[in-house]
């Protein structure tokens, strides 16, 4: 069993549109059936699960008449979010609660994750959800949220709520058993049980893809919610949903492995989807960073965006982003700076300057 209870105390499970809704826009209440079936067995052995379900947009085209499954446009996506939510809690209620569960509905939007404050009402609400033996159903507000303030897809979003909860493991339930060398399509295609590090080789791997038609995720956003959970500890699986009670039955995966658990504050922080600007630096201080340091003034070579003090910001060396963190100064202060040393800063600012533009504590490489 993938992520048992006495491995996993705590589980974020991940199901796509593509699996809880049929190419009709109906809801697959069976098979819906043996997930609620399998959630129930896994509580009964002592493991707490929320669920990151997809499916409101598909349930919500189908009983307004919208083409292209609700996608056509923005104001399309939210007037079928709006709709079908109702219907997918509805749904989730019930086949729990015939397995003697307690539903809970969370929606979320990017910045209800990216606002620290905001996350960790959320995380506190996760956490007593669960504590209380309810089945946190958590999906993105899609009925408000703009292009601008998406997540996009709810590979990330499960991540991210794994993150929030504190959970040991996420399992993202999908129409593919895993990750391949290519696209699995093409002749040869070679499936990748285990990955230890995502490196440029792993990423390059992924293919743009949503086979259904009906989802926003492809393997893309599975990476990319790879790197935030294991980034942040947490071991994350991609399995597919393909089969009857998929929660109890073994299967081929493949399985991200999890780095050294990161503190709370720098696992959110590395694990953010926007920032408020970018810090250019050079060779030397990306390798200063990497082992640890905090970034001073004298290495950094541009800055962009609109940012104060606090604002988290992302620092990019000569190959692409490194690392985010909080800003010490704001943007203007910033650039004032750039390429100073420390015994130029009091003249530039007028007052005793920091010890750095980003202080390794509130810093975490990417």
């Amino acid at each position: 069993m993938l992520f048992s209870p006495d491995t996993c105390p705590r589980l974020v499970v991940k199901i796509g549109s593509a699996l809880l809704v049929d190419p009709a826009g109906a809801v697959r209440r069976d098979w819906l059936a043996g997930i609620a079936a399998d959630v129930a067995a896994r509580a009964g052995a002592g493991q707490q699960v929320a669920i990151v379900s997809s499916g409101a947009i598909a349930l919500g085209a189908r009983r307004l008449g919208l083409p292209r499954g609700g996608r056509a446009s923005l104001e399309d996506a939210q007037a079928a979010a709006a709709t079908g939510q109702i219907a997918l809690c509805q749904t989730w209620a019930e086949v729990l609660g015939e397995n003697g569960l307690t539903a809970a509905q969370m929606l979320v939007t990017l910045d209800d994750l990216e606002d620290r404050r905001r996350y960790l009402n959320a995380a506190a609400t996760l956490g007593r959800l669960l504590q209380l033996g309810t089945v946190p159903v958590i999906n993105e507000n899609d009925s408000v949220a703009t292009a601008e303030i998406r997540f996009g897809d709810n590979d990330r979003l499960a991540a991210r709520v794994a993150q929030a909860a504190g959970a040991d493991g996420v399992l993202l339930l999908s129409d593919i058993d895993g990750l391949y060398d290519r696209n699995p399509a093409q002749p040869g295609a070679v499936h990748i049980p285990v990955v230890a590090q995502i490196d440029a080789r792993v990423a390059g791997m992924a293919d743009v893809g949503s086979a259904s038609g009906m989802g926003s995720g492809g393997m893309v956003s599975k990476i990319a919610a790879a790197r935030i959970a294991t980034g942040a500890g947490v071991a994350l699986a991609i399995a597919s949903g393909r089969v009857d009670r998929p929660l109890s039955t073994e299967a081929r995966h493949t399985m991200f492995l999890p780095e050294k658990r990161a503190s709370a504050r720098k696992a959110w922080l590395a694990g953010r989807l926007t920032a408020n600007g970018v810090v250019t630096v050079d060779a030397g201080a990306a390798q200063a960073l990497a082992e640890g340091r905090s970034l001073l003034a004298a290495g950094a070579t541009a800055v962009s965006g609109d940012f104060a003090r606090g604002d988290v910001v992302t620092i990019a060396g000569p190959d692409g982003p490194i690392a985010r963190g909080l800003a010490e100064y704001d943007a203007g202060e910033m650039q004032r700076l750039l390429g100073r040393r420390s015994e130029e800063q009091e003249a530039l600012l007028g007052y005793a300057p920091r010890a750095a533009l980003i202080h390794r504590n509130h810093m975490a490489l990417l």
